[in-house]
């Protein structure tokens, strides 16, 4: 039985056999599974959010005292967003082949997370005088939501690191872009739940307070 000649793209020359199906499937399985690992993780927070409007409607808005500050919040939040832009230029530099640039950017993409990790602290610190966890129900959904996407962080900062002390990205006849590109999908993820985690934790209530 004669083999099929294959023009292979990747390696701008003409093979003889087609690349075998499980190769195929191992270059997108990474993806699916951070795809599918994404979509469960946005499920558990939008159950978080929906269980916070539920407290409101029973409670109402929280007392003003209780409320947090913008003054930590909004700095973090363009922290993240930062991060991301940043992430998305080193991935498009490492699909043109710019490794050095590729693991630059994911160096001040961490440094980035760890920068948001300590205005966390700072900010914990201040909103622990006026609410905890167990002063009432608002302090119980407020911190579970906050701690939660702080774990988020520490998770996407593992793999970003992860990726940076990789010696090899992909095998090399295909642009070394797929471990990259997973985890800058998952940190993308994390720094969109920090978008709503401000509009609706501490943008809604104080805007509230305003009217």
């Amino acid at each position: 039985m004669s083999s099929a000649v294959v023009f292979d793209p990747g390696q701008h020359r003409v093979t003889d056999h087609p690349p075998p199906i499980v190769q195929v499937v191992d270059q997108s399985r990474g993806t699916w599974g951070i795809m599918l690992f994404i979509t469960t993780e946005a499920c558990l927070f939008v159950m978080l959010f929906v269980a916070y409007f539920f407290l409101v409607q029973i409670n109402g808005y929280w007392r003003i005292e209780e409320r947090p500050k913008l003054h930590y919040s909004l700095p973090m939040l363009a922290v993240l967003v930062l991060s991301s832009f940043v992430l998305h230029w080193g991935e498009q530099q490492v699909k043109k082949g710019l490794l050095n640039k590729g693991r630059l950017a994911l160096g001040l993409t961490i440094l980035l997370g760890l920068f948001f990790l300590f205005l966390t602290y700072l900010e914990d610190t201040e909103h622990l005088r006026t609410l905890t966890p167990r002063s009432n129900s608002y302090g119980s959904i407020f911190y579970t939501i906050v701690s939660l996407h702080g774990l988020h962080v520490c998770v996407g900062l593992l793999m970003l690191s992860w990726v940076f002390f990789l010696r090899q990205w992909e095998p090399a006849q295909r642009a070394p872009h797929r471990p990259y590109h997973n985890a800058a999908m998952y940190w993308h993820f994390v720094d969109t739940v920090w978008v709503f985690v401000v509009g609706i934790l501490y943008v809604a209530p104080n805007l509230y307070k305003s009217l």
